[in-house]
């Protein structure tokens, strides 16, 4: 009989040559747990998707609640279902003159969905997106990555794409009455976490005003507290006109969304009526982890410790083969110049229990962005084996 590592390998499609392949048993908090019993600190929560980690007791009482209710019914936008009223409304709360919620299944449809509207509701086909950002797989979210290296076996993507370089203010002149949206992230994330110049992205949104172009900000990875504020952009004194949510936004669920106001929003109702639709976006099991998710960060202080937790790990993460840390809240890049120790870095903490990665466009860092509950004392569990595994490196 066939080991379950062999039918992974043999009937899951693979992304890559050399998957990771930990062989998960379960998960709870900060810990998962391999099919021998060994226990893991993971410092990347999924990508960022278990911000409030693995099977969060009030995301999981929210989950088993809504099961005993309903499951799906019908496609979204046709029904009254409470958990997605109910997520919309006390998301729009939290983003004043955002008011209108597109609930969708992942990071990639909110990107595809919010070019859709950008292009119906400008009349215009460019869009503008950085150079080393990246937005999603799918075609559309494809077209705005640059460089080309996990894209150019797909081309031809979508025309009327122009990049730009982040934090470059003279590149901003490149947006012009012909550019229906600039798509940025917050923070930019692949690239080994560049954070952005305040000036820059005030900059920014007084030239998409000047011209008439909409701007989208990427908060999928930076947003829900990440970076110590619920949002990111609120550390920067600027507005979206769009704002795209997924990976954290659901507690551990899938669920994504593109949030606008709602006279722009409402373009896609008409001329052609149904102009997106999607069947499992929001779905109702969910909508209520994304609910419980949200509320738990308004309620609680989880966000107010992000500082200290953010200073804990820069003066532990100290090392010679450490060239720089770069940081945005629990959000952390640990510069190695070196992607060959990089992955005998990675290779190490996994043998010490604590799981780690890099970056999709910089393989020379380590990422760490664990979920919010980490413990002081699991920051120090987690920087003591990193280190131990640059001395072993």
């Amino acid at each position: 009989m066939l080991s379950l590592r062999q039918l992974f390998l043999r009937h899951i499609a693979q992304t890559s040559s050399a998957p990771l392949g930990l062989e998960i048993a379960r998960a709870e908090g900060v810990y998962l747990y391999d099919t021998e019993g060994h226990r893991y600190i993971d410092l990347i929560a999924g990508i960022g998707v278990s911000s409030l980690g693995h099977r969060h007791p009030r995301v999981e009482a929210a989950v088993r609640a809504q099961l005993e209710r309903y499951w799906h019914t019908m496609v979204y936008g046709e029904y009254v279902l409470a958990p997605q009223v109910r997520l919309a409304a006390l998301l729009a709360e939290q983003l004043p003159g955002l008011d209108a919620v597109y609930l969708v299944s992942s990071g990639a449809e909110a990107t595809e969905g919010a070019m859709k509207l950008a292009k119906r509701y400008t009349g215009r086909a460019e869009f503008v997106a950085c150079r080393w950002a990246y937005h999603g797989s799918t075609q559309g979210a494809a077209s705005l990555m640059w460089p080309t290296d996990f894209t150019l076996p797909y081309y031809p993507l979508l025309p009327g794409i122009r990049h730009i370089s982040y934090n470059c203010h003279t590149c901003l002149e490149q947006i012009t009455t012909r550019t229906a949206a600039v798509i940025v992230e917050t923070v930019q994330a692949e690239s080994g976490l560049t954070l952005p110049d305040a000036s820059w992205l005030q900059a920014l949104r007084r030239r998409c005003d000047a011209v008439g172009a909409l701007l989208v900000l990427d908060e999928i990875q930076s947003g829900y507290g990440r970076t110590g504020a619920l949002f990111a952009f609120q550390r920067y004194g600027i507005q979206p006109d769009i704002l795209l949510l997924a990976k954290g936004f659901g507690g551990g669920m899938p669920i994504g969304a593109f949030v606008a106001p709602g006279h722009i929003m409402q373009v896609l109702s008409h001329d052609p009526p149904l102009g997106h639709i999607t069947t499992f976006g929001g779905h109702p099991v969910s909508a209520a982890a994304a609910l419980a998710t949200l509320q738990e960060l308004i309620e609680s202080d989880l966000i107010a410790q992000v500082p200290a937790k953010e200073q804990l790990f820069r003066q532990l993460l100290i090392h010679p083969r450490i060239r720089e840390v770069r940081s945005a809240g629990l959000w952390l890049a640990v510069d190695l110049d070196d992607a060959a120790l990089v992955q005998r870095v990675i290779a190490g903490c996994l043998r010490r229990g604590v799981v780690t990665d890099w970056f999709l466009f910089n393989d020379r860092a380590l990422r760490i962005a664990p979920p919010l509950i980490i413990s002081t004392d699991e920051i120090r569990a987690a920087c003591q084996a990193i280190t131990a595994a640059l001395d072993e490196a």
